[in-house]
């Protein structure tokens, strides 16, 4: 079997940061590691607009804007498959089918779907597209027979809800479907990386993101005005790591040669956390140490955005290749779908040929 990967985006604004530790960095990896047949990387802007669908500009501008995250981050698309998953008709017809598969109440269940939809206030006016997002996301994963899922940690729940509609499916009609695995970021920074301000989510509304695109100015600027630790006052004070955004953000993008370079009166992060603890040591100190550290993350993704800016054409150019190979693929899969359930009238010789033989019969 083919070693797939699936994995995507909503279009809803510029990617930050947190997507960059979670997912982005990872992709690249896996991307270059040459252990998979297959990277699928979706633009997700069908499922952007269940939850925007009075203003579809706003997912119509920030396609270019994720691209180009996307392609900056250093996505190949001579390795990945870039796309845009509107343009992908037979994910539609999937999600009709396992609907069917699926009850109102495993979906009320579903921990993520009940966290988002709290969230974005919906209460009892629920677009029925944005509660039925777990059998859309389930027909993006398979419609490419995707092995592999990377996903944080919150969405462990929709792969589950994948997982059973192929088992349903599969037992009904027959083994069709991939069971998609989970591979989950690195260490637990990465999980779900803060807001500036200590805030759990990272979002554009709360003004606490940091973006692959921010200049280095911008990125200077929201570092030195991030969350630390209320109670360490005056330098001599013990601080405290835990909850700590600045030692959060050092534990998903720092490494031994940062300290080596930026830092070498300290080993590594034990140390310097270990001395931060014990108190002696400023706020400003970890803080221009932190921008050391991710300028030098985020310096190369800027250079590649500056060169694919000077080009939007090709960008798009990259989506409608990448979205008419995802296409293909999907349409491979799909008619194996309708074979399973017998829904394939016209592609069916046999059954052509058996209703041919019974009518005749009828006439002798």
């Amino acid at each position: 079997m083919e070693k797939i990967i699936l994995t995507g985006d909503r279009p809803t604004g510029r990617l930050h940061v947190g997507h960059y530790v979670g997912s982005l960095r990872r992709r690249v990896q896996l991307q270059n590691s040459g252990e998979f047949d297959k990277i699928f990387i979706m633009v997700a802007d069908a499922q952007a607009l269940t939850d925007n669908f009075e203003n579809p500009q706003k997912v119509r501008q920030n396609i270019i804007e994720v691209a180009l995250d996307y392609l900056s981050c250093g996505l190949d698309p001579a390795k990945s498959t870039l796309f845009i998953q509107s343009q992908i008709p037979e994910l539609t017809e999937l999600t009709f089918f396992y609907s069917n598969l699926v009850t109102v109440s495993r979906l009320q269940r579903n921990p993520t779907v009940k966290t988002e939809i709290k969230m974005r206030n919906f209460e009892t006016s629920i677009p029925v597209g944005f509660f039925t997002y777990p059998i859309s996301q389930a027909a993006d994963i398979t419609a490419f027979k995707a092995t592999c899922v990377p996903v944080g940690e919150d969405q462990l729940p929709m792969i589950e809800q994948t997982r059973e509609i192929v088992r349903k499916f599969n037992s009904i009609y027959g083994e069709t479907l991939v069971e998609p695995d989970v591979l989950l970021p690195e260490n637990q920074a990465c999980m779900r990386l803060p807001g500036t301000d200590g805030k759990q989510k990272m979002s554009k509304s709360l003004g606490n993101c940091i973006y692959l695109s921010d200049t280095e100015a911008d990125v200077r600027t929201k570092i030195m005005s991030m969350y630390t630790d209320p109670t360490h006052i005056q330098i001599t004070d013990p601080g405290h790591v835990e909850g700590n955004t600045v030692f959060t953000y050092l534990d998903a993008f720092s490494n031994q040669k940062h300290f080596e370079e930026y830092l070498p009166e300290y080993h590594n992060l034990d140390e310097l956390k270990e001395h931060y603890t014990r108190g002696g040591l400023g706020d400003v100190k970890i803080k221009k140490f932190l921008n050391n550290v991710l300028q030098e993350e985020l310096a190369p993704i800027r250079a590649r955005r500056a060169e694919y800016e000077k080009d939007i054409p090709m960008v798009y150019d990259i989506l409608k290749k990448g979205s008419e190979a995802a296409r293909t693929k999907a349409a491979e899969t799909m008619a194996e779908v309708k074979c399973a359930m017998q829904i394939n009238y016209f592609e069916d010789a046999e059954l052509i040929r058996a209703q041919s033989e019974k009518y005749r019969k009828v006439e002798d």
